[in-house]
């Protein structure tokens, strides 16, 4: 049921699911949604069903948010933009949620109350420095370059009692004993770091029908200068770098549903795509929900996502994860014991309304418009795109939900290039580390809008979740397992065509 031509009946998808699986008792992000009518539904299947026609490009196609695209600026500033559709008000809004989102948080005890309680373990000062200019992070470069947009998540297998009871198919694991779920190589003064970070590559040719040669670099990751002790003999590492920002208010509006209903993972219908939707628990909302955000869909919503981060990647203490010591473990006893910054007249390090802030700027950071639509070569490559099989996961188009307190997000036609879903992507990419439903080889598919930018934006051309492919090309080479046959159909073109095939997604 991968063809958004069934949108219509997504929603008898969902409930069929529900009362098979108790993983599937999702509920939407939203609490003020109005609901579709048959009618409508009908008409948005219609309007997001896969074209045929390349000749030219599609209706609003150049607009991959809606009404919430921003003009495509030529600067390091293109991801940086307010929702095309904001208010002046809200535009204030979004802007203080900047100033906090680039806040530098210093230790405790300070003078500045308000940016103190950094640590005592992190990554990163504010969260700007992983997601500079709020664009994609990469691996160190050399021996001098620090890996601040990087880091290893970090668990040890779990038993029966660490499953998940509320959600089917839950792979229990349990943090490392001593160093938590996330490794940190920044500690505060009198503290050490957890470790730093070694990557070391192996190349190796992949050949092209057309005589050319690619060379892809395959990392080995080392948790070196280990600052607490031996890892768990058992501990699973998975590299991360900091995605791209753009659209996740747009991504967390789709309605669980239409997600859903590209669901297929008995590949029912046979063609190799076995998406599968990670289900998630919310501390917000307390019960099961689709997992969205993440390189594994390890949180549902952008509040969560958000808060995760300010814990996990500054150390910073929040309503929803209220550890002062931020990731320190019972066995890291200086940092239970240090000074932190709810010692104060605050509750927590970030409050709340900072909290909201920061999350209603990650909500609203505008998409920029396509390039290029129209160009010949950009429409070969389309129709490539769409032949080779690459829409079965990376989904064209969507109508977002219509939100009666979000209006940037309320009722838009976007264009993310993901299905939101679970794929097994093969051995090569695997990092061996489940997390909830999603297993070790499995990954979230990546939205594509804005990728033609992320040189511009970031500096670099490296992609997936480890930033190993240092161009699209690679990124396409290194999927395996279910995008196997779309990795080997791009093998098999033509220089021409593969060049087009690049030139499309440098649109997107």
């Amino acid at each position: 049921m991968k063809s958004s031509s069934l949108i219509a009946l997504a929603l008898v998808f969902t409930t069929a699911a529900n009362a098979q699986d108790p993983g599937f008792n999702l509920g939407d992000p939203h609490l003020n949604v109005i609901p579709r009518s048959a009618k409508e539904a009908e008409r948005i299947a219609a309007v997001t069903a896969p074209t045929t026609d390349f000749s030219a490009p599609q209706k609003f196609e150049e607009k991959p948010a809606g009404a919430a695209t921003v003009r495509a600026r030529k600067t390091a500033d293109a991801f940086s933009q307010p929702s095309g559709n904001i208010t002046f008000e809200d535009e204030l809004t979004f802007k203080v949620g900047n100033g906090l989102f680039r806040k530098l948080w210093v230790s405790s005890p300070s003078s500045t109350l308000a940016s103190d309680g950094l640590g005592p373990l992190y990554n990163a000062r504010s969260c700007q420095r992983c997601h500079i200019k709020d664009g994609r992070g990469h691996p160190p470069e050399g021996p001098d370059d620090n890996a601040i947009s990087m880091f290893l998540r970090i668990s040890i297998p779990g038993t029966v009692d660490d499953a998940m009871a509320q959600i089917k198919d839950y792979i229990g694991t349990r943090p490392d004993p001593t160093y938590g779920t996330q490794l940190q190589d920044f500690a505060v003064p009198g503290h050490a770091s957890e470790y730093r970070l070694e990557i070391s590559y192996t190349e190796t040719k992949i050949a092209l029908a057309d005589g050319q040669t690619v060379s892809l670099r395959q990392p080995t990751y080392t948790a070196a200068d280990l600052g607490y002790g031996p890892l768990h003999p058992d501990a699973m590492l998975s590299p991360r770098v900091a995605p791209q920002m753009i659209g996740l208010g747009l991504l967390e509006a789709i309605s669980s549903a239409d997600i859903l209903a590209g669901a297929d993972p008995d590949d029912a219908d046979g063609d190799g795509i076995s998406g599968r939707p990670n289900i998630v628990w919310s501390q917000v909302h307390a019960q099961p929900m689709l997992g969205r955000f993440g390189m594994k869909a390890g949180n549902p919503t952008i509040l969560e996502q958000s808060a995760s981060a300010f814990v996990g990647d500054i150390g910073i203490s929040n309503p929803i994860f209220t550890a002062g010591a931020g990731e320190c473990t019972d066995l890291q006893a200086d940092c239970q014991a240090a000074q932190h910054g709810d010692g104060d007249d605050r509750v927590f390090e970030v409050d709340e309304k900072g909290l909201d802030l920061v999350t209603f700027y990650s909500r609203n950071l505008g998409v920029p418009a396509r390039r290029n639509v129209d160009d010949p070569q950009v429409l070969r490559g389309k129709k490539l795109f769409y032949q080779t099989g690459c829409t079965a996961c990376h989904t064209p188009s969507f109508v977002t939900q219509r939100l009666q307190d979000r209006p940037e997000q309320s009722f838009q036609l976007i264009w993310p290039f993901t299905d939101l879903l679970l794929h097994d992507m093969g051995p090569a990419l695997a990092d061996n580390r489940p997390e909830a439903r999603a297993t070790g080889s499995e990954w979230r598919t990546p939205p594509l809008w804005g990728i033609g930018l992320t040189g511009q934006v970031s500096g670099h051309t490296y992609f997936l979740h480890d930033g190993r492919a240092r161009s699209l090309l690679e990124a396409v080479l290194w999927h395996g397992g279910e995008a196997k046959a779309q990795r080997d159909a791009v093998i098999q073109l033509p220089t021409a065509d593969r060049e087009a095939l690049i030139a499309y997604l440098e649109s997107l």
